[in-house]
This record gives structure tokens, C-alpha cells and sequence, in this order.
């Protein structure tokens, strides 16, 4: 004959309370160590805190690094020094927005564009820049209303900007502010990329810290490539003036 056991639950082992706080620690921890690793692999926002690559990112511009766009790295290998690629590629392209460490200080980091690539030969001449022999293309523009509204601290006078539509011989467009008040821009004699290294300018030639000044990047040296703002605020403690752009979410660079 049969017949229907009832079936009795299984009750749960009672955790002591340092069981519990043990158990919460471990799940802490995991979701911190896969957070960390997500973005020492994956995607990392960064903060733009300086005018160096304005108009085509504000002050305040806080932007989305693709951290695989050169390769996939083993996580938190860049944390002891340079990153271990588990695959690899050529590295930027000509016109790419990097992020990277400051050739001088590792402990900083840097984002400016990638205009010459290792072998290339680069000059910079009252900002026209000469690449393999050949200067870039660049258009004035006359409509320019857009980009002078991000130009609205007082060290940037209006009535000596221009801008410039820049064509790269990849094709790859990018706008450039230049200060005609200036006597004279930061230029560099032709010189020749070497390999593993890039030459990095800043978009706002003439207030942009750059390889003019402190030389080509390392490859070792790059985080990611810079391809979305997510959010644009300057902070209200912050030595600008405050401002909350919240019509920059979602600009692809």
C-alpha cells in the first residue's frame, strides 16, 4: 500500500553572531574585489578637471574609459607596475582620446588625444602640425557659438579664439581652439616617434600641457581610450565656477 509522506523541512543550522558578521564580510568582500576588477579590466570613469582638451570636453566632463580598447589585461596586474596584457593590439589610433599616467608623475593621470603614432615623424610650428612631412588639415570655422559657451572662465577671452575643424589622414575629424593673443605657441622641432611611444595633444592648443612640453607616452603607461561622458559637474568647492551640464550626458567622443 501506499500513501503520502508529509514532508518535515530541514531546519537551517543557527549561525552564531560571529558567524553572521564573518558571512557578511565575505560577501562585502567579493562584490569590492569584482567591482575593482570590472574596472581594472573592463571600464573605469575618470574626471575632467582642466580645460586642456575643451571643446570637445568641458571642465567637469566626468567620462567613460574603455579599458579593453588596446587589449585585455590581467586584473589589478597595473596595480604593481606595468599592466600584463592577456591580448594585445597596436595600441591607439590616430585621433583616439586616451587616458593614460603622466610620463613625469605615474601617480597622475593625464587624458589628451593621440595625433602621431611610433615611427611617425611630428612637428609643431604656430600650431600647425606636421606629420611624416605633411601638415594637418584644418578648416577655420565661422559658426562657433556652441564652443565659446564652454570657454566661460575669465582666462579664456572670446575675442581671441578661433577654432578649427582638424581632418587626420585617417579620416578622423576633431574641432581645436587656438588663442591669437598669444605672441607666440608651444612648438617642437621634427622628430621621430620612437616605438611603443605616442605623441598626445590637447584639443585647446594654447592652454594644454602636453607632449610639446613633457615628451611621447608609453604604451605601458595607457588606461583605456575615453569614449562617453556620463555625467558633467563642476563641483561647488571646486576653484571654477560651479556648473551642472546635464545636456553633455550621453556625448560620444
Amino acid at each position: 500500500m501506499l500513501w503520502n509522506k508529509k514532508e518535515v523541512p530541514v531546519a537551517e543550522p543557527t549561525l552564531t553572531k560571529k558567524e553572521k558578521v564573518i558571512k557578511e564580510i565575505k560577501s562585502y568582500a567579493i562584490i569590492i574585489v569584482t567591482v575593482f576588477a570590472f574596472r581594472s579590466s573592463f571600464l573605469e570613469p575618470n574626471h575632467i578637471p582642466s580645460g586642456s582638451l575643451l571643446p570637445t570636453n568641458a571642465i567637469g566632463d566626468f567620462i567613460v574609459v574603455n579599458k579593453m580598447a588596446y587589449g585585455f589585461k590581467l586584473p589589478y596586474s597595473d596595480l604593481f607596475g606595468d599592466p600584463v596584457y592577456l591580448t594585445q593590439n597596436d595600441g591607439p589610433e590616430r585621433g583616439d582620446i586616451v587616458v593614460f599616467e603622466y610620463p613625469r608623475d605615474r601617480s597622475i593621470l593625464f587624458v589628451k588625444r593621440i595625433i602621431g603614432l611610433p615611427g611617425d615623424e611630428i612637428e609643431v610650428q604656430d600650431n600647425v602640425v606636421y606629420l611624416n612631412g605633411k601638415a594637418v588639415e584644418k578648416q577655420k570655422l565661422e559658426n562657433t557659438d556652441e564652443y565659446l559657451e564652454l570657454f566661460d572662465e575669465p582666462k579664456f577671452d572670446h575675442k581671441f579664439l578661433d577654432f578649427y575643424e582638424n581632418k587626420l589622414d585617417n579620416g578622423r575629424t576633431f574641432v581645436t581652439a587656438e588663442n591669437t593673443g598669444f605672441p607666440m605657441h608651444l612648438n617642437i622641432p621634427r622628430t621621430k616617434i620612437p616605438e611603443g611611444h605616442f605623441f598626445a595633444l590637447g584639443d585647446n592648443r594654447d592652454y594644454s600641457s602636453d607632449s610639446r612640453v613633457w615628451g611621447f607616452v608609453p604604451f605601458s603607461h595607457m588606461h583605456g581610450r575615453a569614449f562617453m561622458v556620463w555625467f558633467s559637474m563642476v563641483y561647488p568647492w571646486s576653484q571654477e565656477k560651479f556648473h551642472f551640464r546635464p545636456w553633455r550626458i550621453g556625448t560620444l567622443l
